[in-house]
């Protein structure tokens, strides 16, 4: 029976995301983010990386300071430095987290390849608010000079213009992994409360 939920389970999930990418229209933007959760999205959607932050992660002070500095920061050599359970790359004064691979030679050159992608006329941000996050770069995130960009948070924050609320984290004080189901049986992901073809298409949320 357990393997027979989990079959209907992708089933059903994979109807769902056949919608999404019959709707979606605008299939050759740029999506950087702070984590993997735009590089889940961006799978979903079966669309090409054109963006260098895949499968890895930013600490969210690290990440805001790219994005005030992002044309100084992306024409920096990445560099190596600590090794831990994985490779970390820096870039000048910030630090990259390259969870998903096995060495620094492979995560920098997957970064230089793909950040020369980069289509910033076509530019969206999306951040999470975990890894360090505080209000004060929330509201740092708010005042980023992007047109699209979205923080998902773990409560509301109607003072800030560029938030959006991911219900079933109130109890936490970040997100937790909304790249899990919303439930045992459910085919919908907790960062599918945010409606990221319509944003994607239209710049709206």
């Amino acid at each position: 029976m357990e393997n027979e939920n989990l079959n209907n389970r992708e089933e059903m999930r994979e109807v769902y995301l056949k919608g999404r990418r019959e709707v979606l229209k605008n299939k050759s933007f740029t999506l950087i983010s702070n984590n993997c959760n735009g590089c889940f999205i961006l799978h979903d959607l079966g669309v090409k990386f054109n963006t260098p932050t895949v499968n890895l992660y930013f600490g969210m002070e690290d990440f805001i300071k790219f994005l005030e500095r992002l044309d100084y920061y992306l024409a920096l050599e990445l560099e190596e430095a600590e090794w831990t359970k994985y490779p970390i790359g820096k870039l000048g004064d910030i630090k990259i987290n390259f969870m998903h691979y096995e060495n620094f030679k492979l995560a920098k050159e997957k970064w230089d390849e793909r950040k020369k992608r980069i289509d910033k006329n076509n530019l969206y941000i999306l951040a999470t608010e975990k890894d360090g996050c505080t209000y004060e770069l929330i509201k740092r995130f708010d005042k980023l000079p992007y047109k699209n960009k979205v923080m998902l948070t773990h409560k509301l924050y109607d003072e800030i213009k560029s938030t959006y609320y991911i219900k079933g984290f109130e109890s936490r004080h970040s997100l937790g992994f909304i790249f899990e189901y919303k439930g045992e049986n459910a085919y919908l992901k907790y960062y599918d409360d945010f409606d990221y073809v319509e944003w994607f298409n239209n710049g709206v949320y």
